[in-house]
């Protein structure tokens, strides 16, 4: 911000000295009055104004006065409070504090009753224009001109009829950068204080806060200082974003900070300014929304960061989460979209012996109003098994609604699963919201890491599980609902049910027939999963996949599971296209790292994996094996006795990390701090 010009610059008694010499040769002499203010005197010169002239004021009549309030109406509503507690401070001292448009007319003005009738006299009230070419060199006409802070003492006024006044003025932006005003504090001039330049300049710093919040109430809004303390004060930086991260607009501080004009921002995107993706912080609120989060500027400077986002869009982004990084199947479509024809269980089914069985349990109890419960690893199918599920049952023609309990933060999950009233909440939408249980009447409802709900929540759920009616939050009035529920988790329930984390009563409810699905190291159908992948990913003409890529992949412990697979097949399409083969080359950095690492070999002698194919090309075609013991690996030793409780807390964080990240293992990673290849020498052990 510049700063601001007139007193303290030159003695005050030569700007009079100066007014002498003007009157009597016409002209302004040099260096008695600093340059602000002889520049100032040289365009009332230019306006034809004498500095001797007595000047006639005529304020805007009411319906004018009312138009110019009116179109100011965003600048007024954000500048009366602040003014309010300006005048607080500078009360009994002989002054009025004046709001005036980007045109110079007065709008609002408050003081001391003792010198609002002085004030009166040189028109410094509501309707009357301070602009410099119409009242000569002032506080607020020449602050208007500058676009800057100014200060005009005494004599430095060009009239004469102003000089009893010093006036301390700044001029105030809206969000978009524009001249929307000024704020000017004005008084006798021989009760003046060189400290009320700074309080307007604070003053001005707080309503142009206050209009940026609100300008960008709908989108995120980022708060940032190099110094924490200095968050959340007049001093942070403020950038507002769209949701693909594009930079709207920032404050003055914040272009303080980025080292460059706001004309120079606008267009900008997140990662050019931060230097990561606004995922990231996306993922950062649905974790911790509270939390501040540390960002590195192009600059270097890092900075401490705190975000401003809507419920609304929270819940949207949640709800995002929960598909997140999940590959493209029927899994997460609506059961009413046409895309979505068949989903039959027989393309669960790849040869894996495990997976066979499970399914033939399921079948047994579809359409018999026996909860289910999937239990195992993040990314091995669970929802794909959920919704075969529905797709061959009785119910297929209804909804399937999925919800992520672990994706959605806990102030969130219960507006989001039992719906809300107008009103219920601060943010809540108007006419409310129907919540995922109501949504999925008639259908199936899939509660994926049921584990993660908090126990606040779970006496809630199983009301609707017994009584079959939900009561919407900010709601008199229940609604019955027809649902068939399936649940699925990577914890242990039992476990969580004796540490008093999950209530017996709802475990018992939920678990009419529980599953185990095997992580992807402990299937013998890993040539058909990567076969049927690669026929859904490569449309009618599927790459096949080098013999030696396989390889690869037989030595990966694949803590991401299907999920995991599936997107990295999903890279690797990409990268080949236009070739039929999938190269080495075609597939991550990180991945051959994790395998040449040895990641891959120890975690296969703990379980056993696909055994050895022969040297063969996947492609259109799955190519099946005959399962056969794999040898025993004799250079590799489980660890001997039990885990450190350091060790437990470390897994615990990671498992905790990997579940709100839907099992993406370079969001987990990041979360916790470390590296991906660290994280998956973390899960070896």
């Amino acid at each position: 911000m510049k700063q601001a010009a007139g007193i303290g610059a030159l003695d005050i008694d030569a700007a009079g000295k100066a007014q002498d010499k003007l009157r009597d040769f016409g002209s302004i002499p040099a260096g008695l009055v600093p340059s602000t203010i002889e520049m100032s005197w040289e365009r009332c010169l230019g306006y034809g104004l004498d500095n001797d002239q007595t000047t006639e004021f005529d304020p805007l009549e009411r319906v004018l006065l009312a138009e110019q309030i009116e179109k100011s109406r965003h600048l007024l509503t954000h500048a009366q409070p602040v003014m309010d507690v300006l005048f607080e401070q500078i009360v009994d001292t002989q002054n009025v504090v004046v709001l005036a448009n980007n045109a110079g007319y007065i709008l609002h003005s408050c003081g001391d009753p003792d010198f609002l009738s002085r004030a009166e006299k040189v028109a410094l009230a509501p309707g009357v224009e301070w602009s410099e070419a119409n009242r000569g060199t002032n506080a607020i006409g020449t602050a208007l001109v500058m676009g800057a802070p100014v200060v005009v003492d005494g004599s430095q006024h060009f009239l004469s009829a102003n000089r009893f006044l010093t006036c301390s003025a700044s001029p105030i932006f809206d969000p978009y950068g524009k001249l929307s005003g000024i704020l000017d504090v004005s008084g006798d001039h021989r009760s003046s204080n060189r400290h009320t330049i700074a309080l307007v300049r604070m003053s001005v710093q707080m309503i142009e806060n206050r209009m940026f919040a609100s300008a960008f109430n709908e989108m995120l809004t980022l708060r940032f200082h190099a110094r924490p303390e200095f968050v959340g004060t007049l001093c942070e930086g403020m950038a507002a974003f769209s949701e693909d991260g594009t930079l709207l607009s920032a404050n003055r501080n914040a272009c303080f900070q980025f080292g460059k004009e706001l004309t120079q921002l606008r267009g900008a995107n997140f990662n050019s300014l931060f230097g990561q993706p606004i995922s990231r912080l996306l993922d950062h609120l649905l974790v911790r929304p509270q939390d501040s989060i540390a960002l590195t500027l192009s600059s270097g400077v890092r900075v401490q960061a705190r975000a401003d986002f809507r419920p609304s869009h929270l819940r949207r982004h949640a709800r995002l989460a929960i598909q997140h990084e999940a590959p493209p199947s029927p899994a997460v479509a609506s059961a009413t979209d046409p895309a979505r024809s068949t989903c039959p269980m027989e393309r669960l089914q790849t040869g894996d012996p495990q997976i066979n069985a499970v399914l033939t349990k399921v079948r047994k109890v579809i359409g018999r109003d026996i909860p289910i419960l999937i239990q195992g690893e993040t990314g091995t199918g669970k929802e794909l098994l959920a919704n075969a599920i529905h797709c061959v049952g009785p119910r297929a023609t209804k909804p399937f609604i999925a919800v992520n309990c672990a994706a959605i933060p806990e102030g969130l999950i219960e507006s989001e699963l039992f719906g809300y009233e107008d009103g219920a909440f601060t943010g809540a939408r108007r006419k409310g919201s129907t919540g995922r249980i109501l949504q999925a009447d008639g259908g199936t409802l899939f509660l994926d890491e049921i584990g993660d709900m908090p126990l606040s929540l779970q006496a809630r759920l199983l009301r609707v599980l017994q009584e079959r009616v939900v009561v919407p939050l900010g709601s008199a009035k229940s609604y019955p609902v027809n649902i068939a529920v399936i649940c699925a988790t990577h914890r242990r329930i039992r476990d969580s049910v004796s540490n008093g984390l999950f209530r017996e009563d709802l475990y018992f409810r939920l678990n009419g027939l529980t599953v185990m699905l095997p992580p992807l190291r402990a299937r013998t159908d890993l040539d058909a999963l990567v076969a049927s992948l690669l026929r859904e990913l490569g449309g009618d003409h599927p790459p096949s996949l080098d013999p030696g890529v396989l390889a690869l992949f037989r030595k990966h412990p694949w803590p991401g599971n299907l999920r995991q697979l599936s997107n990295l097949l999903r890279t690797a399409v990409v990268m080949a296209e236009g070739e039929a083969t999938i190269r080495s080359e075609h597939l991550p950095d990180d991945f051959i790292e994790d395998v040449e690492q040895g990641l891959g070999a120890s975690r296969q002698s703990e379980t056993p994996l696909a055994p050895p194919a022969p040297p063969a090309t996947i492609g259109a075609t799955p190519v099946h094996h005959e399962p056969a013991p794999t040898p025993a690996r004799q250079d590799l030793q489980a660890p001997e006795g039990p885990t450190t409780n350091l060790d437990d807390l470390t897994m615990h964080a990671i498992r905790d990390a990997l579940a709100r990240a839907d099992g993406n293992m370079s969001a987990a990673a990041r979360e916790l701090g470390i590296s991906r290849s660290t994280l998956y020498r973390k899960l070896q052990h």
